[in-house]
């Protein structure tokens, strides 16, 4: 299974789903990550430390340090890792909209995080570009 590549289609049954909850971005050295006992949605090392996005109750509950609280929309259909154009297609056009976005792709699906405020406008956004696919 390695995903539809196709642009059209990927547009066209892309499905947004938004998450319960919400998350947020922090960065710990990796000494801190390494004591930690909880499991991140997401983690991610780079130099200056390791980026982890998890849910902002946990972060909150653990006082860890973030600046940027989001909403999570699942693109539900399997985009493949080759795929070229899709998750551009999207940004432009939150873009356009003044909608500040951070992608994650994993292996099935995309996933996109905004700011709470603008998760109803995403969605129109999204099923307005999916119907014109």
């Amino acid at each position: 299974m390695t995903g539809e590549t196709d642009l059209s289609t990927l547009l066209k049954s892309m499905k947004p789903e938004v998450q319960e909850g919400e998350f947020v971005f922090c960065s710990l050295d990796p000494r801190s990550f390494r004591e930690l006992t909880i499991e991140a949605l997401c983690t991610f090392r780079e130099t200056e430390g390791v980026t982890l996005i998890l849910s902002k109750k946990i972060a909150d509950k653990l006082s860890l340090e973030y600046s940027y609280v989001s909403r999570m929309i699942t693109l539900t259909t399997h985009s493949g890792l080759k795929a070229v154009g899709f998750l551009a297609k999207i940004t432009e056009k939150l873009a356009e909209n003044g909608i500040s976005v951070n992608s994650v792709s994993a292996y099935y699906h995309d996933h996109l995080f905004v700011a709470p405020e603008d998760v109803e406008r995403t969605m129109g956004l999204l099923r307005k570009l999916s119907q014109s696919g």
